[in-house]
């Protein structure tokens, strides 16, 4: 699992690749927590999805964790380009209602 983020203007982007659970959580929460420390007061968060290839509910619970700290520098996240699986989890789940999908 990687993460790279980059900010483009008031934009802050983070690009998840590889496999998204419970053995690769930890590191990444705590990388993409720093990071949202770091960028916060930007205009919005993008998750772009593009190279995940598998996320299971842990990458669910991921999701939430970092909209919830988001939440707390008032910055709105979305979703953008999420393959075709996790596209189909993040849709059951309802999860569009609270990061919309670019």
């Amino acid at each position: 699992m990687t993460l790279k983020a980059s900010r483009r203007g008031e934009n802050l982007y983070i690009y998840l690749s590889g496999e998204l659970d419970e053995h690769s959580v930890a590191e990444i929460r705590e990388r993409a927590d720093r990071i949202i420390d770091e960028n916060a007061g930007l205009s919005r968060a993008v998750f772009n999805l593009a190279g995940l290839r598998f996320m299971d509910s842990t990458g669910i619970g991921f999701l939430i964790g970092r909209y919830k700290r988001l939440a707390r520098y008032h910055m709105p996240m979305y979703l953008e380009e999420p393959e075709a699986g996790a596209d189909k989890i993040l849709s059951l789940s309802g999860l569009y209602s609270l990061m919309p999908k670019l």
